[in-house]
């Protein structure tokens, strides 16, 4: 097994050099250089992470022209869609992320057109599978739990109209109040739906959590935390809102509320067993536990007049009647 893995390192390594040089002989001088910057950030060899400058070097491809940009998340995608390798996909997805938190908007804006042409599931690895031998067939159960997670993400900066590291989303921290004070109750549970589905693609972790000692997807799953952290952030301000509000809710409202809470609940104990009580935030949970108590007294409570409500008229009825 492990002369096969190490054949396997070989001949990614002469792949990637092979690929390097059919790039610069290309007809397209440009797109050959973009398309380069992707394949070194992406190598066979290594299971580590792309080094700081690789990711910096892709970054910068969103600097010159949209064109460019376009032509960096292309090379980008072909590399992740073609590939059977678990590590060169892990590096795509970790460049992927790397260009949501810190690439520049026509970057980010290239990103998104594939999750519109795309899909809920735009990176098209809910498939994906490393035959080559129990390790690599763990490992893709990390990629399809990252490329989730990844797209989820973008899902929720699409729900809530800006990026989780985005400066404009920095700067609503403080001023929660007015922001939802002009909201539609509908949005706010969209936005909590989103914030939620986030947190349980995170807490439906991979059964190998052995592998965190590979660089890689110990760099992946802190990255992962930077994220959760922040959306955690963002449910707490918006489930202290939905407690706020509670009395202006519908029936139907509350069920979708309640359910809401229910299912972050439910992926605590895959979330705690990630991060090993990292990223804890016991306030929220309480909060969350709270908002649900007073989520089923209240339908208690208005459960119970409609009751008395139903009674009442039925006596008025009965007394004209007679």
């Amino acid at each position: 097994m492990g002369y096969r893995k190490n054949l396997r390192i070989v001949c990614g390594n002469l792949k990637d050099k092979g690929s390097l040089i059919k790039t610069v002989l290309s007809s397209n001088p440009h797109k050959a250089a973009v398309r380069c910057v992707i394949l070194r950030a992406t190598t066979h060899g290594s299971s580590s992470p792309p080094s700081n400058h690789r990711i910096a070097a892709v970054i910068s491809l969103g600097l010159e022209s949209k064109t460019e940009a376009c032509s960096c998340i292309q090379a980008l995608m072909d590399r992740l869609h073609s590939t059977s390798n678990a590590l060169v996909a892990l590096k795509c997805l970790y460049t992927i992320h790397n260009i949501i938190g810190k690439g520049f908007f026509i970057l980010k804006d290239q990103l998104s057109m594939y999750q519109y042409f795309g899909g809920r599931n735009f990176l098209k690895l809910l498939t994906f599978r490393d035959d080559l031998d129990p390790e690599t067939r763990e490992m893709s159960k990390w990629v399809r739990w990252y490329a989730a997670i990844l797209e989820q993400n973008l899902l929720v900066s699409k729900v809530l109209g800006c990026h989780l590291y985005s400066k404009r989303a920095k700067n609503v921290i403080g001023k929660e109040k007015d922001n939802f004070s002009t909201s539609l109750n509908s949005d706010l549970l969209n936005d909590i739906d989103a914030l939620v589905e986030f947190a349980c693609q995170v807490g439906d972790l991979p059964d190998s959590l052995h592998l965190q000692r590979k660089s890689l997807v110990y760099e992946i799953v802190r990255s992962v935390g930077e994220d959760y952290r922040l959306v955690q952030r963002e449910i707490g301000t918006r489930v202290a809102e939905l407690e706020a509000r509670m009395m202006s809710l519908s029936s139907s409202e509350w069920t979708r509320s309640l359910n809401s809470l229910t299912k972050f609940e439910d992926c605590k104990e895959g979330i705690s067993l990630l991060f090993r009580n990292r990223n804890r935030n016991d306030e929220l949970w309480d909060l969350v536990k709270e908002t649900k108590a007073k989520l089923v007294a209240v339908m208690k409570d208005r459960g119970n007049d409609g009751k008395r409500t139903l009674v009442v008229r039925f006596l008025q009825r009965t007394s004209r009647a007679s």
